[in-house]
């Protein structure tokens, strides 16, 4: 027995009254997506949050560029201050200028004064303090300017970077002097001779120590440094005017050295208990021991005659607006030198100031 199929009558459009275009959504469906407040303020949230994330990481990028640059800078001695004195140490580098008095650095004073510092010095930041690296003089300059002048308390400098090797930071001083042509022998093989003994230095022969600090002089130039490395080492305590040396003084002394072991001794002796010395007082004993000033000899142990008293001399400067007057005195004698025309004073008036200067000194 077979079923009865039901039939459903369903009336159909003859044909669409819309056609809806692809991609398109009826409006009703439309309003069905639509967001709610809710969604809309945390999609706006979304996006202020992700536009300044992107801001941050622009600055961030920024600021470690501007960091980058100032490292840059820094390590080239191009970030300049103004440093107070009191917070500027001398301990890193053994300097490679002697303790005797600078009879230029009133010249250098006057300079500063006139028209100012025009090459900071270099310094390197240690904790709350500084520590020179180059421009010994200039400091001292200014040391000696602020005592009368509270203008000069803060000195121009550059700021290095910090851990830069010694080895580098004894170079860069030792190049900057080497700019300057009055710089000696005796000073450049004493600086040799301390940096071999600084701990904190690979080093530990002075003569390797001139190839390493004085690289970009001549094979020459450094061959005499090393000549007088054994000059300085032996008598460089007793000497008070080393830098006075002349190369062919110290060659010749350094060599004569060499052959006769006595000489250094003599030579203390000779000037031991010499005070006040002047510069050709002391290359005059120098010579005498070189074999400029006779042939002596002087076996080892023995030593020369002790030398006659002599007439001692005292030498100062000082500061003058027309500039640095350097005095000599001694037995009989004192002298005044001074860029000033005295020939050109009246006389009275002359003769009035030395009068009152011997009526002071009586």
């Amino acid at each position: 027995m077979s079923k009865k199929r039901r039939i459903f009558d369903i009336d159909m459009p003859d044909e669409a009254d819309e056609t809806i275009p692809a991609g398109m959504v009826p409006e009703l469906e439309t309003k069905s997506l639509r967001r709610g407040p809710m969604a809309t303020a945390i999609g706006e949230n979304a996006e202020a949050l992700k536009e300044r994330r992107q801001i941050e990481a622009e600055i961030r990028a920024e600021n470690d560029a501007l960091a980058a640059e100032h490292v840059r800078l820094k390590k080239q001695g191009l970030i300049v201050d103004l440093v107070p004195l009191g917070l500027i140490d001398t301990t890193k580098l053994i300097r490679d200028r002697h303790s005797a008095p600078d009879m230029e650095l009133a010249e250098l004073m006057d300079s500063i004064k006139a028209i100012g510092l025009s090459n900071p010095i270099k310094v390197e930041r240690a904790g709350e303090r500084y520590e020179l690296v180059q421009g010994m003089r200039r400091l001292s300059a200014y040391r000696a300017l602020a005592e009368a002048d509270e203008r000069f308390a803060n000195i121009p400098a550059s700021l290095l970077a910090q851990g830069e090797e010694l080895d580098a930071l004894y170079r860069r001083m030792v190049d900057e002097n080497l700019v300057r042509k009055d710089i000696s022998f005796a000073e450049m093989a004493d600086l040799a001779i301390a940096y071999a003994s600084d701990p904190g230095t690979a080093c530990e022969l002075p003569e390797k120590a001139v190839a390493i600090l004085y690289k970009s002089t001549s094979y020459t130039k450094r061959s005499y440094i090393r000549a007088f490395i054994p000059l300085m080492e032996r008598l460089g305590a007793v000497l008070d005017h080393a830098s006075h040396i002349p190369r062919s003084l110290g060659l010749s002394l350094a060599k004569r050295m060499g052959e006769v072991e006595g000489i250094p001794a003599a030579i203390k002796a000779e000037l031991k208990g010499w005070d006040n010395r002047s510069v050709p007082d002391e290359l005059g004993v120098l010579r005498k021991f070189a074999g400029a000033g006779g042939d002596e000899t002087f076996p080892a142990g023995k030593v020369s005659k002790p030398h006659e008293p002599r007439k001692a001399k005292t030498t100062f400067q000082l500061v003058r607006p027309e500039g640095a007057a350097k005095c000599t005195a001694s037995n009989g004698r004192l002298e005044v030198r001074l860029p000033l025309d005295f020939s050109a004073i009246e006389r009275r008036k002359l003769e009035a100031a030395v009068q009152g200067l011997l009526d002071q000194l009586a």
